[in-house]
């Protein structure tokens, strides 16, 4: 099982921990790693991406010559997709973009995430993390007594005080143990959880 040490909120270690081995000791799946991001960056499109069609756009009501007897090709509307100012054919129209991988390959992609964090000694466990007012100095402080920057904290549950201390630094962010991605454990340099986030993490992933 691999081992690493625990932090209070001074930066000191206070002790150790020992993660679980089928959650934290992984070997990391690159291909699952690549395929849980695509996915989770698709979802994110607006897919809002939108032209005309041949029945969009204005004009074109009345047929632009007679059919026979002009030497031109038959034309029946002069806002056909040939056409200067036509309609545009097959072209993009709003839509989602999300998709699901199967809940195996999910669970697979966050362990792998876990374990790369390990392996990279970028992961940082504290005995508690409490704040008794939304204070962005605070967090501040912790962070710079851990030593890190671009950060995702993550708690067993969801807090106010430390959201609201964390969302105006660049670079950090915070969830709960259930909101805890893929996305986010990669995008981030490191992880800094609490004792009780990561028996909730094992809870359901072991």
């Amino acid at each position: 099982m691999p081992k690493v040490p625990v932090y209070n909120i001074s930066g000191s270690q206070v002790g150790e921990i020992e993660l679980s081995e089928t959650v934290f000791g992984i070997t990391p799946n690159q291909h699952v790693l690549h395929e849980a991001v695509v996915m989770q960056l698709a979802s994110l499109r607006r897919g809002t991406h939108d032209v005309k069609n041949r029945s969009e756009v204005r004009g074109g009501g009345r047929k632009p010559w007679r059919q026979k007897g002009t030497g031109r090709a038959r034309q029946g509307s002069i806002r056909s997709p040939q056409w200067v100012g036509g309609g545009t054919v097959f072209g993009p129209t709003p839509r989602s973009y999300a998709y699901k991988l199967p809940k195996k390959v999910r669970r697979l992609a966050l362990k792998s995430a876990l374990a790369t964090k390990v392996n990279a000694n970028e992961i940082f466990v504290l005995d508690a993390l409490t704040l008794d007012a939304p204070k962005t100095k605070d967090m501040v402080k912790l962070l710079n007594n851990l030593k890190v920057g671009k950060a995702l904290i993550v708690a067993g549950e969801q807090d106010a005080n430390i959201a609201l201390s964390a969302r105006n630094i660049p670079g950090v962010k915070f969830v709960d143990a259930t909101g805890i991605n893929v996305l986010d454990l990669l995008h981030h340099d490191a992880l800094v959880i609490t004792k009780d986030a990561v028996a909730k993490v094992e809870e359901v992933f072991a």
